[in-house]
This record gives C-alpha cells, sequence and structure tokens, in this order.
C-alpha cells in the first residue's frame, strides 16, 4: 500500500492510460475492412480499376507509404504512449479462413440469387445489418421458396462474420461493435435503387 502510495502521479496516470488503451475499439480500421468485405461481395465486373504504377516505381511507393505513416503519428508518440496505443491497436484482419470461406459463399449466393432480389425490389437491408425480404410479390412464385433459403443462409453467415471478425482479432466483445460498422456499410455500398431500412422505415437509394 505505502508503494502505492508513493509513486509519482505520472506513473499512476501512465498504467491508467495503458488500462484505456487496451479497451480501444479502432472503428476506422473496422470500416476499411468492412468495406472491403462488402465491396467484394456485391462487387461487379465493372468496378474492377487497375491502376498503374507511380513514376518511379516501388521506391515511389515506398515515399508515399512512408509519408502516409508519419503524418497520422500521435504527438503522444514522444513520450511513449502513442506508440503503445499503436501496437494495441489490431489492423482489423479479415484474412482467416472462417471469414474468407464464408465471404466466399456470400458472394457466390448474392451473384446466384440475391442480387436479382435487391435489383428487382423485393430484397432490402436491415438496419442491424441483415437482410430481410421486403416485398414478396416481386418475386415469382416458383423462385419463393429458393429466394427464402437464400435470405436465411445469408443471415446466419452475416451474423457468422460478424463473431469471427471480433474473435480473429481477439475482442469477442466488439461483435456488436463490428456488426454495426457492417450494417451501415451493406447500406453505403448498395447500388442506387435498392431498398434499406432507416429510422424504422424503407428507403430506396
Amino acid at each position: 500500500m505505502k508503494h502505492w502510495m508513493g509513486m509519482p502521479v505520472a506513473a499512476v496516470l501512465l498504467l491508467s492510460a495503458c488500462v484505456t488503451i487496451n479497451v480501444y475499439f479502432p472503428a476506422a480500421e473496422a470500416k476499411e475492412a468492412a468495406k472491403e468485405f462488402v465491396d467484394k461481395v456485391i462487387n461487379e465486373a465493372d468496378k474492377v480499376e487497375i491502376k498503374e504504377p507511380p513514376a518511379g516505381g516501388g521506391m515511389a511507393m515506398l515515399e508515399r507509404r512512408i509519408e502516409l505513416d508519419l503524418s497520422g503519428i500521435d504527438p503522444w508518440a514522444l513520450v511513449g504512449i502513442g506508440s503503445a496505443r499503436a501496437q494495441s491497436a489490431p489492423d482489423i484482419s479479415l484474412k482467416t479462413p472462417a471469414i474468407q470461406a464464408i465471404q466466399s459463399r456470400m458472394e457466390a449466393r448474392f451473384n446466384a440469387t440475391l442480387r436479382a432480389g435487391f435489383d428487382s425490389g423485393a430484397l432490402g437491408f436491415t438496419a442491424d445489418g441483415l437482410i430481410t425480404v421486403r416485398d414478396a410479390s416481386k418475386v415469382e412464385l416458383k423462385d419463393r421458396v429458393a429466394m427464402n433459403s437464400a435470405v436465411a443462409d445469408d443471415n446466419r453467415d452475416r451474423k457468422a462474420v460478424y463473431r469471427e471478425v471480433a474473435v480473429a482479432n481477439g475482442h469477442p466483445e466488439w461483435e456488436e461493435q463490428i456488426r454495426g460498422v457492417f450494417a451501415k456499410q451493406w447500406i453505403a455500398s448498395a447500388k442506387a435503387g435498392w431498398w434499406y431500412q432507416s429510422g424504422g422505415s424503407w428507403k430506396q437509394k
């Protein structure tokens, strides 16, 4: 007890800062990962973009990367706290076999069945990161069973991927936050004419 009472105030504050750092949720990184995942699932061939390498080849690219990294350094890094925060904030990774398997299934399902449902207005994105049959009348009777089955399968995969992303990055408690980020991204990446829920009502992009 005497040892704690005799510690400098700065040392106590530093320990407190480290505790806060460990629960930091990297929202920007999560958004970037969500966009990468979502765009691959609903991507169409006409969205593929090939960029020419900049003049100067690999060295120019390295210089640009270094400039970008330096511009984002937290001033607290000068006293060591910023670097600790950078190390504790994970780069939200999607590169696990489980996540990539889910992504492949969702992409195949979207191209085979779900895209037509969104294009016709039958399907819509819900506010909680899932999808639903918004207007069954826009699906031919013979196709309704298959569409309902695809929606159910996709929602299972959606719930699974939100959980897997959180677990893969060492923070299972982030599942709801990951789900919230993905929910916004599905809507942000939706094509013109597709439907989504907002404020308890349906809207069309």
